[in-house]
């Protein structure tokens, strides 16, 4: 059976800084051992099919220190496990209609110490968010551009994270499981 994974970096392509080209970045990680690289849009988002590469993140990082001169924060995991982070999204319904108006901050490690409480006071109308083990959910319905919640959101989590809204989420789930059927 192939192992299907996810790698989602942060903060690359972003307002100029961390430029990371998509084709070297592919080819970066089919040095690494990987196979049926795909990227998704033009920040950090790559599925691939991994055939038990030992130490595989710490390989991509010292790759994408030496080649590109940062190494950005990366979540990597299993296609099995990034489904269900995306089926435990309890705004999918509203992100349905509007995937952009849905993010999905996908966390490190747990993040227990997060004050709900303090984020919930900084929530809009029609804001919400939710908090996981794996992710923070995020509904934005008039924008994230415009959310005071969203702006404020890193300075509550002491874990690293990184976003995608629903709509680039699921396209990058479509991807992997492209690569699953093949």
């Amino acid at each position: 059976m192939k192992q299907i994974k996810v790698l989602l970096l942060r903060g690359v392509n972003v307002s100029g800084a961390n430029r990371l080209p998509m084709p070297e970045f592919r080819e970066m990680l089919a040095e690494q051992g990987v196979q049926d690289v795909q990227t998704h849009i033009q920040s950090g988002n790559a599925v691939f099919c991994d055939p038990g590469v030992p130490d595989l993140l710490g390989k991509v990082a010292a790759a994408m220190l030496n080649r590109f001169g940062f190494a950005p924060a990366m979540f990597l995991m299993d296609l099995a496990g990034y489904e269900a982070i995306l089926r435990a999204n309890p705004y999918a319904a509203q992100g349905a209609v509007d995937g952009a108006k849905v993010h999905i901050y996908f966390l490190s490690e747990p993040a227990p110490k997060t004050d709900l409480v303090a984020l919930r006071a900084l929530a809009t109308a029609g804001e919400a968010v939710t908090l996981t083990d794996k992710a923070l959910y995020l509904l934005a319905p008039n924008g994230i551009g415009r959310s005071v919640l969203a702006e404020k959101l890193e300075r509550h989590i002491a874990v690293k994270i990184t976003a995608r809204n629903q709509r680039s989420a699921e396209s990058i789930a479509a991807l992997a499981r492209g690569i699953a059927a093949a």
